[in-house]
């Protein structure tokens, strides 16, 4: 007979083999309050079953548009495991999910994520879903659903990764972007909280380069400890932008600023006929950034192509309503800068031209 616990039949158990059902059982019982927080219209089930449900029709579409994204955290997860801070992660995995649903005009209606780990601990877990049940809050949409896989021999020790899927709803007649982005429209930038969930990997190197340590203080934010700052959660627009879209039609074009920066998602909500010009200089760039460059000399296309930089979201807009809009987001406490405006491209130059330095 093989080695491991007996459990009174003679045989190797579940828990034997690394998977704790009990541990399972009691991070669900945790976890039903934060869920059942983000109720909102539509919602009318609970955790536990075998699937999430969600009333559409509730929610007042006339000729609605069902929109879904997914996304991860990345290797920020890294430096949450290490250093032992996982409240805020949470926010970032639905953050990067929403805000690419709010970048088609979508409202998010509901939220599942999957946790996966090699040993669950119940406390770190209920601390990561925590976060989402805030950034569902942030987002108004409903936590309604998930999976937590312990898979002994995939991750080491207590190492997690997370994924997220979010979907939302917007009427098919104000799907973004809209048709008619062209030259003399204005681009808007929403700050960023810092690097977000993009970048991580080289942010990783960078720390190594510095000697620093996580638990160290961050040399742009000496109030904070380094793996504190690094981990500050990334921004949601969801709200002010449906805000603005509710008052405004002078809203044309929505791009979130993540992976492959301004140089690879700008080009994205833009007809091939255009181009963005940009005003680096107008760009309110966070400390961590210039810190992040220094370490690193980085050049600033790199910079660039791997950052936001300071702007996680741009907003294309008419010429005649960039005031109002400009206004209608201060008014619920976005930062907004103009960065510059829409113009004919010339051959085939890239999309995204810039003028000014980022000022570091």
């Amino acid at each position: 007979m093989g080695a491991g616990k007996q459990d009174g039949h003679n045989g190797i158990s579940y828990a034997d083999a690394g998977v704790d059902i009990s541990a399972g059982n009691a991070l669900v019982e945790a976890i039903k309050p934060l869920a059942k927080a983000t109720a909102r219209t539509g919602t009318d089930s609970a955790l536990g079953g075998f699937g999430g449900l969600f009333d559409l029709k509730a929610c007042g579409f006339k000729d609605p548009v069902l929109v879904a994204a997914n996304d991860g955290v990345g290797t920020k997860l890294r430096i949450a495991i290490d250093s032992g801070l996982h409240a805020s992660v949470g926010i970032d995995l639905v953050a990067m999910s929403v805000n690419d649903l709010i970048v088609q005009g979508a409202e998010p209606l509901f939220f599942l994520d999957y946790f996966a780990t090699g040993k669950l601990r119940v406390g770190e877990a209920r601390d990561v879903i925590a976060g989402i049940a805030e950034g569902c809050r942030q987002a108004g949409c409903a936590l309604i659903g998930g999976e937590t896989a312990e898979m002994p021999g995939m991750y080491h020790g207590g190492d997690y990764d997370l994924a997220g899927f979010a979907v939302g709803a917007v009427e098919r007649e104000d799907i973004l972007p809209k048709p008619d982005v062209g030259a003399g429209d204005v681009i808007l930038g929403l700050a960023s909280s810092g690097p977000h969930s993009n970048g991580y990997s080289l942010i990783r190197r960078l720390v190594e380069v510095s000697g620093l340590r996580y638990g160290d203080k961050a040399p742009f934010a000496p109030d904070k400890s380094l793996g504190e700052a690094l981990l500050t959660p990334t921004r949601i627009y969801v709200k002010p932008v449906l805000a603005a879209l509710k008052v405004s039609a002078g809203i044309k074009a929505l791009a979130h600023i993540t992976g492959g920066g301004f140089l690879e998602n700008i080009p994205r909500v833009l007809p091939a006929h255009t181009v963005a010009e940009i005003d680096l200089a107008q760009i309110p760039c966070p400390k961590v950034f210039g810190w992040l460059r220094h370490v690193g000399n980085i050049s600033e296309r790199e910079m660039l192509r791997t950052f936001n930089c300071g702007i996680g979201m741009i907003c294309v807009v008419t010429a005649e309503s960039a005031d109002e809009v400009t206004r209608l987001l201060k008014a619920q406490g976005e930062d907004v800068v103009t960065l510059g405006v829409i113009a004919e491209r010339q051959g085939s130059e890239e999309q995204v031209r810039s003028s000014g330095r980022l000022v570091l």
